[in-house]
């Protein structure tokens, strides 16, 4: 061994271990149980098999070790069984709601929790709060039991169903108390996150027993500090059968381009990795990377190429791409969605016109055809594939172990492979966005050839 190498092998690693909340923050003289999982005849509990404190995750794992033989790196306690716990199943009453739009493994997510929550702590009192936070304050719960959910994780969309907005905090919290739920698990994207803190600080300030846990949410895989969000992969499985669609009728007609619009409104996921995975694209664009249409480098000139080189171009264009060259009125620029989101004008209609005068202007009498493909709502509403159903048992077992030992205001999600418990109030304020200097979009560029629509 040189030198060099025998000085990176001696790098330490200072960990700086994020506290989760704890019930006992606030309660600090709640009875201890003992997990039913030690009775449970499914279960052999041996050595490894329960998790302690001292079980974390790094949340960084790659380094420089030539920079600083001291490296840093966030931990993040271990998702899983303890063996003890803070609940008595025999006295737990849990809430389980859906909140914002639709998403493959929804489904999935309920019926893990309901059969988890039944079969390994032998909870009985569980119910389903229909039509997102509203449902909290203006419906009255559903009991959910094994049988009801048994083929709940093969359909798409949520049994229980959802809707945006209709968060009301004091409504809701003093819904919770009212029914006497003491564990509440709140499956949404990053709005739905922002109220599942508000939620969480509310219970807390009023020293309520109540554990509070989320299941982050989205398709476009927006979330951060997580390695993915479930959902993600099933949309790019469906992404791509779009963009081998669009391609087929691209290469069938003469200068024919296939368009295609994905979901992604802040972050380009969808968009990068079916790109990446079909092969079939000749442009991907993307809310990271902004581009434009008139001139020396814009994407005009680079479609004309394409299609002088091979008869047919396609081209994907994730949601929130291109948002601020779409001429908008000033009532447009004002409107936002019951989620406070600003409302997008659609960018692949806006597209398809934009790409049709370019060519009547420019090539007066040649053939063209623009095909446009929006497959928003068949991807969302789906059933989840393989991958992510077994992701979201995992989330959900990883959501139920946690609040069962205590932890509250917690997110459940991988990092590096492995689950964590994460602080709900870190995670709302954490975007996972394509970062356009990295290998990911280098590969993106360099399948496609596109230019980087930087102007000269």
């Amino acid at each position: 061994m040189n030198d060099q190498n025998h000085l990176e092998t001696q790098s330490i690693i200072n960990m700086n271990l994020v506290n989760v909340p704890h019930i006992t923050d606030y309660l600090p003289h709640l009875k201890k149980h003992t997990s039913p999982l030690e009775h449970n005849h499914f279960y052999h509990p041996s050595e490894g098999f329960y998790l302690s404190s001292s079980d974390v995750i790094l949340r960084r794992t790659i380094f420089d070790t030539s920079d600083n033989n001291t490296l840093s790196s966030l931990a993040y306690h271990r998702a899983g069984p303890r063996k003890e716990i803070l609940y008595d199943p025999q006295n737990v009453r849990v809430a389980i709601v859906t909140c914002g739009g639709l998403c493959p493994g929804l489904n999935t997510v309920i019926r893990e929790l309901v059969v988890g929550l039944w079969e390994q702590y032998g909870v009985r009192e569980i119910f389903g709060i229909k039509a997102g936070y509203r449902g909290f304050y203006s419906m009255e719960p559903v009991r959910l039991d094994v049988k009801m959910v048994h083929n709940w994780h093969k359909r798409g969309g949520t049994v229980l169903e959802t809707s945006r907005g209709g968060f009301d905090l004091a409504k809701i919290v003093n819904a919770i108390e009212d029914h006497g739920f003491n564990q509440v698990y709140i499956i949404g994207g990053d709005g739905t996150l922002r109220g599942a803190v508000k939620i969480f600080n509310e219970i807390q300030r009023r020293k309520l027993y109540v554990g509070v846990a989320a299941i982050p949410k989205t398709v476009d895989n927006d979330v951060g500090i997580i390695d993915r969000s479930f959902g993600f992969q099933t949309a790019v499985e469906k992404a791509q059968q779009a963009i081998s669609a669009a391609h087929v009728e691209a290469e069938s007609a003469p200068n024919g381009i296939g368009l295609v619009k994905l979901m992604g409104r802040s972050t380009g996921h969808i968009a990068l990795s079916a790109t990446l995975s079909s092969r079939d694209v000749d442009c991907c664009l993307i809310p990271e990377n902004e581009f434009f249409l008139e001139g020396e480098g814009g994407l005009f000139e680079f479609l004309g190429d394409r299609l002088k080189q091979n008869g047919h171009a396609v081209v994907v264009v994730a949601e929130g791409a291109g948002q601020d060259i779409i001429p908008r009125t000033d009532a447009q620029k004002q409107e936002r969605d019951e989620s406070g989101n600003p409302v997008f004008l659609d960018v692949g209609v806006w597209l398809k016109s934009e790409l049709k005068s370019w060519w009547e202007r420019d090539h007066k009498g040649e053939l063209f055809t623009v095909k446009y493909i929006d497959p928003t709502y068949m991807i969302r509403a789906v059933t989840a594939n393989a991958t992510d159903n077994l992701y979201c048992t995992l989330l959900a077992h990883s959501a139920i172990h946690g609040v069962m030992a205590g932890y509250t205001g917690f997110v459940a999600g991988p990092i590096n492979g492995n689950y964590a418990y994460i602080p709900m109030d870190e995670i709302a304020v954490t975007k996972n966005q394509v970062d356009t200097k990295d290998h990911n979009w280098a590969w993106v560029r360099s399948v496609t050839t596109q230019p980087d629509f930087e102007r000269n």
